[in-house]
């Protein structure tokens, strides 16, 4: 069913210039201006024009930090702050108190080890996080509690307005905590928690490293999960009209409602942070320098010749990081290269059209230049260089900084300096500066460049310190051979989020319809086994207890029940629920599908009369089936069946069931490579083929394919049958695609060909 979304575009209502370097913050201070923080170690404040409603000016320069600025929070116009005052925290590990007034800086707050990363006003005390893993607390200048709130960097604090705070961290997990005792833990997300923002009446949503946004009730239940982003997100902020705006590393900030993507606004650069003004227009922070507002009136747009410049400029940034050969896209020659005629038969150039690299070969025989199509790597080098975020670079690192802590990806070029590529990235990965010196020595160990002479002389722009030797590495150097970024993959993939209080009404809503009806009556359900029901979803809801908590043998009967008399076109709640009993692990030993085989009855009943909703949550509850290895040996026994009864799946108008059919099918390769199992492998190759040359396949989907693809040449026994399957012409069609993901996991696959 279409989702009708009644939404007016952004478009620029202003320019705010005056930073020298990265804007990195953004504050809203209720209606009397904006505040932003940056990497030039300033704060400024803007105030609304007097004479132009839609433009701001930059009334107030706070100067104080001695490093970049990040966090910014508001104190509202009070008796110590007669027109309201600022708190922000630096990489310089203090958190500054400023009074707006007289733009000074009447406390500093000293405590902290390393960088501080969010500031907030719990009623009225300070509470900051930092790098250094602590929350203190703060009233006046004193520090009155610290604690150790997670293993790892914290990334982000919000004051709720009950009185609890939350954090998110490198972790990967978010805290709730009243006072200092954390009373929820929110797990789900598989990288970094970079921003957090508060949803009113529903919950909290959180920005992440593994490029998704999610919003949560604060039981931990997830909502929604709005992917889009590919790269990181960095924050995410909620309008009280019900919109969602985020800010990625990938040049964009997004605008959200229900959970879909509705507009998509490109930058000259990251969007670091994003915030909502009260008006429902909104302020984005970009790495370019430059703050920017945007609107959705009419009235507050900018002047058309303002409009048309901004437009140039993104013309110019793209071009000048778009790579088609190796070489910049602005680099090669225009459309007036053709005016000359080649100098052999089959010459192939490749020249700049608009936003894109375009190959044309010489026709000797008619004399002219005969176009080829859109390229994205150009003329074959022979060198494959890696890509990351959409950019090619002569290096793509692995870094292990241990504790804990996710694997980074540090891009390089041989022609940059390697004490500026250690500085950007410490930055935007939140890391300290005293790593400096030995990301130094990796990149320069690691592209080797052996014979390297180490800067002593070196002072820390940022601390005024000389570069830090450190006794012994904490950075494992890891080796620089070769690696696919994509593949193989490792670890099935499950899907864990659910709605369960929309599930249940639509299982009341289904019942009532039953009760209503004389001829289904007696298929309906009693107020007791709805309770049942809901009795059900609360232990599946409280993921913490997971090891303790179990189902009855009635809560699976009731289940059982409902999937066996229930109409086809009223089973997919239920089904759903069942989904999410798999990845209990309680759920595998009360379903015992060996005994009964409830799945393959399942599945050929919603496959007989197919209906979009019926095959999205089966093949969704199949694929969670993979999470638990007491399912393996039934999967691979009833491999041929499930694929058979899905087989139409991969060419599904529904873009949800294509990636749910691709998540089932990059699963089987996983587990037919662990089984050695060949006649299954080829099985599976086959079906991914399908998907990775359907013309209709969402961007997901053939990802995923692809994956299941490179993973198959690469580390199961069914290469040469790809090969035969002329993977390769596969590989390079899907080479030119405009998502970066499917683009790269294509290169490895035309790389595995050629080194056959």
């Amino acid at each position: 069913m279409a989702m009708d979304i009644d939404f007016s575009e952004y478009k620029l209502r202003c320019q705010l210039q005056g930073h020298e370097d990265d804007v990195r913050g953004i504050c809203v201070c209720d209606n009397v201006g904006i505040a932003t923080s940056s990497r030039d170690r300033t704060i400024r404040f803007w105030s609304l024009e007097q004479s132009n409603s839609t433009g701001f000016t930059s009334s107030k320069i706070l100067l104080g930090h001695t490093s970049f600025v990040g966090p910014l929070a508001w104190v509202s116009p009070n008796e110590q702050f007669p027109e309201g005052g600022l708190i922000s925290g630096g990489m310089d590990t203090l958190v500054l108190v400023w009074n707006l007034a007289t733009g000074e800086k009447v406390q500093t707050l000293k405590g902290h080890k390393m960088q501080v990363t969010g500031v907030t006003l719990d009623g009225s005390d300070v509470v900051s996080a930092s790098v250094d893993c602590t929350i203190r607390r703060w009233k006046g200048e004193h520090e009155i509690e610290v604690w150790e709130a997670h293993k790892a960097p914290i990334q982000a604090v919000r004051a709720l307005p009950s009185g609890e705070l939350i954090t998110g961290s490198s972790d990967s997990t978010i805290k709730l905590w009243k006072g200092s005792k954390c009373t929820q833990t929110f797990t789900g997300h598989t990288d970094t928690v970079r921003g957090l923002a508060i949803m009113p009446d529903l919950g909290i949503l959180s920005a992440s490293h593994d490029g998704s946004i999610r919003l949560w009730a604060l039981t931990g239940e997830v909502l929604l999960e709005m992917v889009g982003h590919t790269a990181i997100v960095y924050s995410v902020d909620a309008h009280k009209s019900g919109l969602v705006a985020s800010g990625s590393e990938d040049g964009s900030a997004k605008i959200w409602k229900d959970g879909v993507c509705v507009q998509s606004i490109d930058h000259p650069g990251c969007v670091w942070d994003v915030k909502f003004l009260e008006n429902g227009d909104i302020v984005t922070a970009c790495s370019d320098g430059v703050a920017r507002v945007w609107t959705v009136h009419q009235d507050r747009t900018a002047e058309s010749h303002e409009l048309e410049a901004y437009a140039s400029l993104l013309s110019q940034y793209k071009g000048s990081r778009k790579r088609v050969g190796g070489l910049k896209l602005e680099e090669l020659p225009g459309l007036e290269a053709l005016q000359a005629p080649g100098t052999k038969d089959g010459q192939t150039i490749v020249v700049r059209e608009g936003d894109n690299g375009v190959a044309y070969a010489w026709n000797g025989k008619e004399q002219k230049w005969d176009k080829i199509g859109e390229v994205i790597d150009g003329p074959d080098d022979g060198i494959k260089r890696p890509v990351h975020d959409g950019v090619q670079y002569d290096f793509v690192f692995d870094v292990d900084i241990g504790d804990g802590e996710p694997i980074r990806k540090l891009p390089y070029n041989r022609s940059d300096n390697a004490y500026d590529t250690a500085d950007k990235w410490l930055l935007r990965e939140n890391l300290p500066l005293s790593y400096r010196q030995q990301v130094v020595e990796f990149i320069l160990q690691n592209s080797g460049q052996k014979d390297f002479i180490l800067d002593s002389s070196f002072r820390d722009p940022y601390t005024g310190a000389n570069a830090y030797v450190p006794g012994q590495s904490s950075m494992p150097a890891t080796s620089s051979r070769p690696t696919f970024k994509h593949i193989p993959k490792k670890g099935m993939l499950v899907f864990d989020a659910a709605q369960f209080d929309g599930i249940l009404k639509k299982i009341s809503e289904f019942n009532n319809s039953l009760l209503s009806d004389p001829d289904q009556q007696s298929l309906s359900i009693n107020d007791a086994e709805t309770s049942r029901l809901g009795a059900i979803a609360k232990i599946l809801k409280d993921t913490s207890h997971y090891h303790t908590s179990k189902f009855s043998h009635d809560d699976i009967s009731l289940l059982l029940k409902l999937l066996k008399s229930w109409p086809v076109s009223m089973m997919f709640p239920v089904i759903d629920v069942l989904r999410m009993v798999i990845l209990h692990p309680d759920g595998s030993d009360v379903l015992k599908i060996d005994e009964n085989d409830i799945f393959m009855e399942l599945i050929k009943k919603v496959t007989s009369s197919p209906l979009a909703p019926n095959l999205l949550t089966s093949i969704r509850a199949v694929v969670n089936l993979f999470k638990n290895s007491g399912y393996h040996l039934w999967l691979q026994k009833h491999r041929v069946e499930i694929f058979d009864a899905f087989a139409s799946c991969y060419s599904s108008p529904n873009k949800n069931v294509q990636v749910s059919y691709s998540t089932l099918v990059l699963n089987y390769a996983v587990l037919l490579i662990d089984k050695k199992d060949e006649e299954g492998q080829a099985h599976v190759l086959s079906a991914a083929l399908e998907i990775a040359e359907g013309e209709t396949s969402e961007v997901d989907a053939k990802y995923r394919a692809l994956v299941a693809i490179g993973s198959l040449m690469l580390e199961g026994l069914v290469k040469k049958i790809a090969l035969d399957f002329e993977v390769g012409s596969v590989a390079k069609v899907a080479k030119a695609s405009k998502d970066s993901k499917v683009a790269e996991v294509a290169a490895d696959i035309e790389n595995l060909v050629k080194q056959s």
